[in-house]
């Protein structure tokens, strides 16, 4: 099996405390990345600003051979600001975790199916690829993630990203959880680990293991 790999240094590595990324940065971070042949690479999110919006738009125009990607809410206004910038491959996503869909969004599961099938329509009428992220996917009920990968599958996504949100996983748990889900689901996964507690590189392994192809 070919396992593609997907970086998000970019977008998440961002999110790490003190850590900002100029423009120059960027350009220079995603030219090296390229050249290592990493297949996939997440840029940015362009619903955060004008500056993160050039920056994107300035390594769209780079004509990499990775493939780029934007990470976006699955808000309409997001994806908007995503094709504004000129990209063609988008990432959504949605808490799949009934503690961040109670006390983050507020919401039910039947909201998030409803606002995945939105998103999801909008780009399919624009014509554009997209991968789902299953927020929180680590402390979700296993049932309703089935079925948000099955939704997720048939609205047109093209994979679904397994994600440990907060990091809280271990390899053996990882195995168990992407080799179930890999049961129930058409749609190629792609594991998603956090640092938390250092095991992110051993959880991905195992993922890879498990048959994540991403």
């Amino acid at each position: 099996m070919k396992c593609k790999i997907v970086d998000t240094t970019l977008r998440d590595g961002e999110q790490t405390a003190g850590v900002a990324f100029s423009c120059e940065e960027k350009i220079k971070i995603v030219q090296f990345l390229d050249q290592l042949g990493v297949d996939i690479i997440e840029v940015g999110i362009p619903a955060m600003g004008s500056l993160e919006q050039q920056s994107i738009q300035n390594i769209l125009n780079l004509n990499l051979k990775a493939t780029v990607v934007t990470w976006n809410r699955a808000k309409i206004p997001d994806i908007q600001k995503s094709i504004e910038c000129g990209a063609r491959f988008i990432h959504i996503s949605l808490p799949v975790s009934d503690i961040q869909i109670k006390y983050k969004l507020q919401k039910t599961r039947e909201w998030v199916i409803e606002e995945l099938k939105k998103s999801c329509d909008y780009l399919n009428r624009e014509g554009l690829s997209f991968s789902v992220g299953a927020e929180d996917a680590s402390r979700s009920d296993f049932d309703f993630l089935v079925h948000f990968s099955k939704r997720a599958c048939e609205f047109g996504a093209s994979r679904l990203r397994y994600c440990d949100t907060v990091g809280t996983l271990d390899p053996f748990s990882v195995f168990e959880k992407i080799a179930g889900l890999k049961q129930h689901t058409n749609l190629p996964l792609e594991i998603h680990t956090h640092n938390d507690l250092g095991m992110a590189t051993a959880n991905t392994l195992a993922g890879v293991r498990a048959g994540a192809e991403y």
